[in-house]
Parts: C-alpha cells; structure tokens; sequence
C-alpha cells in the first residue's frame, strides 16, 4: 500500500483496542476509503455491506431496494433464512441476532464494515434512528465489536455522526479524513507501478487528476503522459470523459446546484465572496447557499479563506479541486474535442496559460511541503492570496502570501516553467514594487521575503538578487 501509515497504524490500534469501536472514515470519491479497509482487514470481517447507489437522475434508491439488498448481505455472511425486514430498525435488530448467535464467547473482534453509509439514509426511511438504536442501545457495550462507516458524502458523516447533537452526540470513536495523495505519494505509487513519469509530469498529472490513486490507476505504462490524457478523457468513450458528473451525483443530493458553484469558482483564481456567488448565480445568500458551500468545502472541492487585507466577513472560497478545474478548462463546454487533443496541443499558448494557474493550485495543495523546504514547518502561519488596485497606485496581484507568527511575510511568486526562470529588469520592478504595495499593509516589525517557487530553478544574472529563498519542484515531492 503507498502511503496511509498513520491510518494503517491507527486502524490496527483501534482493532486491538478491547472495547467497542464505531469508527467513521470520510474523503473524497475515489480516494482510497474502501480500498484502505480492506487492504488492513483482509480475511478478518465478520460482516460487511455496501448501500446502493442511485441510478443516474435519481437522488435516491428506495428503501425496499436497500432493505432487500443489506438482507442479502446478511444470508451472505451466515444468516439463517427468515423473513425480510421492513424497516432499518428490523434490519439492525436481524443483524444484532446474526452477531450473538456466531458470537463463541471467547472475546474474538467482531468486525463489521458498511461502506457508503449515506446511500442508506434516503427520505423517510428512518436509517439514521435505526442506526443509533443498533449502536446505543447494543453496540457500544459489546467489547468485542468494532463498526467501521464509511462514505464520500462528507457532509453527511459529519453532520448526522461526528458532529451529531442528538443521540450520535460523540458516539464516533475515532475518525479518518482520508485525503488525496501528496506528490511525493504519487511519485511512490507511479514507481510501484513501474510508470516511468519524469517529476515535471507527475506534477502535470497532478494538475489533472490530483492525488486521486483510482484516476492514477488509469495510467498506461506504455504511454506517455500526453497519450495517457487523451486516452483518459478526449478519446471516443474515454473512461474519465463522464466522472464529473458522476462525482457530483454521488456525493451531493443537489449535484447542480453545487456544480453551478463550482463552474463558477473556476473562472477566478482567488475566488469568491459568498455575496459575489449569490448574485452571480442569482440566489438567495441565505441558509441554501451556506449548505452547498459547507458541503463542498467538507468535500475537499473548495476551501475558505481570508485574502490578505481583506476582514473575516469577506471569506473568499476557492476552487482547488485539480480534477475540476482541469475537466471545466479544457471539458466543460460541451464541445467535442478531437480524439488527440492533449498531444496536438501540448505546447499551445491554451495550455501553458492554463499549467501556470494549475502550478498555482498545486503549490496550495502543497503548503505543508513549501514551509518544510523553507525551514518553518513548526512556524505558525497563515496563507492567503492577494490582489489590490487602486486609483493612484498600479494594481498588483500575489500568488501566495505565508504570514508567519515569526515576523516574516513569504511573498510567493510561482511560476511553471520548461527551464530555469529568469528575471529580466521589467521583472525585477515589478517584484520591488509589490514588495512596496505589501509593506504599506503589514506590521512595520514584519520582513519580507520574496520567494520564488517554481519547476527548475532560477537562472543567475544580475536581477536574481530579486528573490531571497528559491524552491524547485522537487521540494514539492
């Protein structure tokens, strides 16, 4: 398994534990949820469950389809044959039976594992009382059972389980974020597949799939990187050509409503204010709004955050989802793209216009990574972007700015570039005369560090003294 140490490591700590466990893992569609169970707990399930999906256009399967199918599981796992449950409560009081009756006395873990829990809430079903009834009332005091959700509705696992008020109110004994992989996991997981990408593709692979391992999965090591995207997405029935869609379906139950969202994040790259978002998409700015936001930030899809100079009640949300944002580049008009697209437009002014805002977007994933190869990783800090303009001032725009507590401002510049990046005099002003426009807004006690990120390097000539500290892609990795 490439990377998930911690969770390897915690999973097997909880298994072990010798009291109840109810444990609730969330992420990203087709980050590795399922997968990371069952590589940990191989050969050892008592019980395990799958809700169904919807069908394309539906919100929801019903609740006797659901109910049939998790009695199926149960005839599958031993259950002797009785009649089928009407309600979740029956389904639950079945399943109770099922685990006393193979249950040997000795202390031997139970372990049960639904997978896509929020599939089996749908309207007026009663899932969500059932399940507490089941672990309340029977779960929790049997030492030997450990329950592991899962789901990609993130939303959903945090408002109905982690942050339940009522009778889930601090149930989940421990929760897993799984994220998407860092380019350092996605360098692992391309060697273990023998693909041999040099760094500066797997960082543009990164632009388009992100750290997704099921999209990288997809990978042809036979191919180069530009075969491999027109494979993916622009040939006749490419396997990737309809996963926007399905993303949205099967995590949200309003998928429009936050596909309109995110469209529309993905024209500017700071973002927006929610007020810019409702008038834009003409809505209400009221409590709708506030719960498909809320869903796509638990999501991973977006994030919120304060621009430089900007107060606590200008909020910007910003795309940075590279899956997105690449498929509503290059995919979301509609029209039809020639099989070849990628390899005959590899080096066209479209698509190095559109790698420079990616770089852009990779580095934000990548902030962790940025402060450890500038030697603050333990320094507390905050990052924001920044743009002004001004009637007697010529407007400016920084890429990433990383506040520190420790007096220091990084003002980032991040350039994707074929070769070393070289400051030429125009550019050279123009980095001193951001460096003014900042230093008017922050703490006269603050220095700033001009920092440039970007693939290869900087070229040495008389203006590269415009940038204190330079880091490459491979501090990235």
């Amino acid at each position: 398994m490439i990377g998930r140490e911690t969770e390897v490591k915690q999973l097997n700590r909880l298994y072990n534990s010798g009291k109840a466990e109810l444990v609730a893992i969330y992420g990203r569609r087709r980050v590795g949820k399922t997968y990371l169970v069952d590589e940990v707990f191989e050969g050892r399930f008592t019980f395990r469950h799958a809700g169904l999906a919807p069908s394309e256009g539906e919100d929801s399967v019903n609740l006797r389809a659901q109910l049939d199918h998790f009695y199926k599981s149960l005839d599958f796992h031993g259950m002797p044959s009785c009649d089928k449950p009407e309600t979740w409560a029956d389904a639950f009081f079945l399943l109770e039976k099922h685990l006393q009756s193979i249950d040997d006395g000795s202390g031997s873990r139970q372990l049960l594992f639904i997978d896509e829990l929020p599939w089996l809430d749908t309207p007026r079903s009663g899932f969500l009382r059932a399940f507490e009834g089941f672990w309340n009332t029977w779960g929790c005091h049997r030492k030997n059972l450990m329950v592991i959700v899962c789901g990609s509705a993130n939303s959903w696992i945090l408002d109905n389980l982690i942050n339940n008020h009522g009778g889930l109110y601090n149930r989940v004994t421990y929760e897993i974020k799984l994220l998407p992989f860092t380019l350092g996991e996605c360098e692992q997981f391309y060697e273990e597949a023998d693909i041999a990408f040099s760094r500066y593709d797997m960082i543009q692979s990164y632009m388009i799939v992100g750290g997704i391992p099921y999209y990288m999965g997809y990978m042809d090591r036979e191919l180069s990187l530009a075969q491999n995207i027109d494979r993916l997405f622009f040939e006749k029935k490419a396997v990737l050509s309809q996963e926007y869609d399905r993303l949205f379906s099967s995590v949200f139950t309003t998928p429009e409503k936050e596909k309109a969202i995110v469209r529309l994040l993905s024209a500017r790259n700071a973002g927006f204010t929610r007020r810019e978002i409702a008038g834009k998409l003409g809505i209400s700015d009221g409590g709708n709004l506030s719960r498909h936001l809320n869903a796509l930030v638990a999501s991973d899809f977006i994030i919120k955050y304060v621009p430089f100079g900007f107060s606590k009640r200008e909020e910007h949300y910003k795309l940075i989802d590279p899956f997105c944002l690449f498929y509503l580049h290059f995919m979301g008009s509609g029209d039809t793209m020639p099989a070849t697209f990628w390899e005959q437009n590899i080096s066209s002014p479209a698509i190095n216009a559109w790698r420079g805002y990616a770089f852009e977007n990779v580095c934000w994933n990548h902030i962790r990574q940025i402060k450890r190869a500038l030697g603050i990783e333990g320094v507390i800090s905050t990052e924001s972007a920044w743009s002004k303009r001004e009637d007697d001032e010529k407007g400016t725009q920084i890429d990433l700015l990383i506040l520190r507590n420790d007096n220091v401002v990084n003002m980032c510049e991040i350039k994707y570039y074929s070769d070393d990046f070289e400051v030429d005099q125009a550019y050279y002003k123009t980095i001193f005369h951001r460096q003014e426009l900042l230093r008017k807004n922050i703490s006269r006690k603050s220095a700033i560090h001009s920092t440039l990120i970007t693939t290869f390097g900087l070229k040495r000539n008389k203006y590269a003294g415009a940038f204190t500290n330079v880091l490459t892609m491979e501090e990235l990795f």
